[in-house]
C-alpha cells in the first residue's frame, strides 16, 4: 500500500514538474509576442470575436479561461476528493497542519492587498489575487531539489496547495459569480445527479459519458450566474470512487486520464493566454501603484508570513507535529514557495478586472512576485539541506 502510494506521488510530482516547465515556456512566448511585431497578432488571436450565420462566437480567450480551465478545476476537484478519501487529507491528524497553514497563507496576503487598496472600490475587487498558490510551479521548484527535501515536506506542500485551491474555489463561487438564475441552477443540480445514478444502474461508465455529462453541466452553470469553471469541481465530487465490474475506480481513471492533458496542454495554453504584458510606455513606477504593491507584497511577504507563522503556532501549541525530517528553516523555505501564485492568481485577476490597464498590472506583479518567491525559496531550501542518496 505504501509503495503504491509513493509511486503515485512520484508520478504526480514528475507531471507537475514537467508542467511547470511548459507553463514557463508559455509565459515567455506570450511576453515575447506582446513586446514584438507580433503584438497585434497575439491580441487579435485571443480577443477577436466573430459570428457564424448570425451566431456570435466567443473569443478564444473565453474558451481558454472559461472552457479549458473547467477541466483544470475538474482535475483539482478529483485530486481533492481522492486526498480526502484515501490520501493526505483522509485523517484529521493529517489535515490540521496544511489546512491552518493554507488559511494563514490566504488571509495574510489578502489583508496586505486590502491595506493598499482600501480607498478604491475598483482595485479592492482584486483582494483574492495574492491568496493563491500555484501547485505545479511550487512542486516543480521543490522537485528540483530532489532528495535534499524530505518526502514529508513535499506531501505538506501538496496538501497545502490543494487546500489552497479549494479556498480559491470557494472564493470564486461566493465573490466572483454573478446574479443567480434558479432555472439553470436546477438543471445543473439534476445533471449532477446523473453520474451516481448511471454508475449504480449500469455498474460502469466510460470516461466519455462523464465528460459529456460535464459538458451539459458546464453550460447550465455558465448560464446560472456561477462561474462556469466551478462546474468542473462540482462534477468531480459526484464521480464515484467505488470500483466498477473491472475493479477500477472511475475517480482514479478520470484523474489519471485527465492529468497529462491538463499538465502538458491546458495549463501551458492558459499561461500563454494570460501572461502577455506589453512593456511599451511602461516604467518601473507602475510597481508603486496600489494593485502591484498589494500583489507583490502579498504574494512574497504575505504568503510566507501567513503560512510559516500559523505553522509555527500550531506546532508549538502541540495541535500538530512537525513534518518528519523537516526543520524550521526548511518549513520557512516551503512557506516562501507558497508565494508562487501564477495560474490561480492570473485566473482570479481575470475575474476581478476587465480593464486592460489593471490586467497588465496584475500580470506583471504576479510574474515578478512568483519569480522572486521561486528563486528565494529554492535558495533557502538548498542552503538548509544536504543531498542524500
Amino acid at each position: 500500500m505504501l509503495n503504491s502510494f509513493l509511486k503515485a506521488f512520484e508520478k504526480f510530482i514528475k507531471l507537475e514538474s514537467a508542467s511547470s516547465i511548459l507553463l514557463l515556456i508559455g509565459a515567455i512566448i506570450a511576453l515575447l509576442m506582446s513586446n514584438s511585431a507580433w503584438e497585434h497578432f497575439y491580441a487579435n488571436l485571443l480577443h477577436h470575436s466573430f459570428s457564424i450565420q448570425n451566431i456570435e462566437i466567443k473569443p478564444i480567450e473565453f474558451w481558454i479561461n472559461d472552457g479549458l480551465m473547467a477541466l483544470f478545476f475538474l482535475l483539482v476537484g478529483l485530486e481533492l476528493k481522492r486526498e480526502m478519501l484515501e490520501g493526505q487529507l483522509a485523517k484529521p491528524s493529517q489535515v490540521v497542519l496544511p489546512t491552518i497553514a493554507a488559511i494563514g497563507g490566504m488571509a495574510v496576503p489578502a489583508l496586505i492587498y486590502v491595506a493598499f487598496n482600501w480607498g478604491n472600490p475598483i482595485t479592492l475587487n482584486g483582494w483574492a489575487i495574492p491568496s493563491a498558490t500555484d501547485i505545479a510551479f511550487s512542486l516543480g521548484v521543490l522537485a528540483l531539489l530532489g532528495s535534499r527535501v524530505p518526502l514529508s515536506l513535499k506531501l505538506f506542500l501538496m496538501a497545502l496547495a490543494i487546500i489552497d485551491d479549494l479556498g480559491a474555489i470557494i472564493i470564486i463561487a461566493i465573490f466572483y459569480s454573478g446574479d443567480l438564475q434558479i432555472y439553470y441552477l436546477a438543471l445543473a443540480a439534476i445533471t449532477l445527479a446523473l453520474p451516481s445514478i448511471l454508475f449504480h444502474w449500469k455498474g460502469e461508465l466510460s470516461l466519455k459519458i462523464y465528460l459529456i455529462i460535464g459538458l451539459f453541466l458546464w453550460f447550465f452553470v455558465l448560464k446560472s450566474g456561477i462561474h462556469a469553471t466551478l462546474a468542473g469541481v462540482a462534477l468531480a465530487f459526484v464521480i464515484p470512487n467505488e470500483k466498477d465490474s473491472h475493479g477500477h475506480s472511475p475517480l482514479h481513471r478520470l484523474e489519471e486520464g485527465l492529468h497529462p492533458w491538463v499538465a502538458y496542454g491546458i495549463l501551458p495554453i492558459f499561461a500563454f493566454a494570460n501572461s502577455g504584458v506589453s512593456f511599451d510606455g511602461m516604467s518601473l513606477n507602475i510597481l508603486w501603484e496600489s494593485v502591484p504593491l498589494g500583489i507583490v507584497l502579498g504574494l512574497f511577504f504575505g504568503k510566507q508570513l501567513g503560512v510559516f507563522l500559523l505553522t509555527w503556532l500550531v506546532i508549538k501549541l502541540g495541535i500538530a507535529k512537525m513534518p518528519k525530517g523537516a526543520t524550521w528553516i526548511t518549513l520557512y523555505g516551503v512557506s516562501i514557495l507558497c508565494g508562487i501564485g501564477f495560474t490561480m492568481s492570473f485566473f482570479i485577476g481575470s475575474l476581478a478586472f476587465t480593464e486592460p490597464e489593471y490586467m497588465n498590472e496584475v500580470r506583471l506583479s504576479v510574474l515578478l512576485a512568483s519569480l522572486i518567491a521561486a528563486i528565494v525559496g529554492y535558495l533557502v531550501l538548498f542552503a538548509a539541506t544536504k543531498k542524500t542518496n
